[in-house]
C-alpha cells in the first residue's frame, strides 16, 4: 500500500450520471494502483451504498458500478454513507451492502486533513 490516501466525495448519483461514474472510476483505479481509498457518498449516491441500487445505474461507455464497487471493497476501499443523507432517506447501517458505514463531517473531516491524503469532491 502507498503511504498516500485518497479521499473522494461523490455528491452526485443518478441525477448527474458522468459526474458520479467518475468518482467510483477514480476510486477504483487508485485501489487497483494500490492507494489508500476512502470514497463518501453523499446526496442522491447514498442510495449506491444498498444491495442492488448500483446495478440500476446505467452510463454508456462506463464501466458498471457494481464492478467499481465491488474493485473498491476487495481492494480494501472504504466506502461511507453520510449521516445526514441516510437519515433523510431512511438508510440505516444494518440496510448497507457489506463493507460500508455510514459517519458524518467529524470523521470526513478527520479524514482529509490527515497528513499525506488527497482530498477530491465529484
Amino acid at each position: 500500500m502507498s503511504s498516500k490516501k485518497l479521499v473522494i466525495k461523490v455528491t452526485a448519483g443518478a441525477d448527474a450520471p458522468e459526474r458520479c461514474s467518475q468518482a467510483f472510476t477514480v476510486a477504483a483505479v487508485a485501489v487497483a494502483s494500490g492507494i489508500e481509498v476512502s470514497l463518501w457518498l453523499t446526496g442522491e449516491s447514498s442510495w449506491f451504498a444498498l444491495p442492488g441500487r448500483a446495478a440500476e445505474f446505467e452510463l454508456p461507455h462506463a464501466a458498471p458500478l457494481p464492478d467499481l464497487i465491488d474493485g473498491i471493497l476487495t481492494g480494501g476501499g472504504v466506502i461511507t454513507v453520510c449521516t445526514q443523507c441516510a437519515a433523510r432517506r431512511g438508510i440505516e447501517e444494518k440496510d448497507l451492502i457489506e463493507g460500508a458505514r455510514i459517519a458524518g463531517a467529524q470523521v470526513f473531516v478527520s479524514e482529509i486533513m490527515a497528513d499525506g491524503v488527497q482530498a477530491l469532491v465529484y
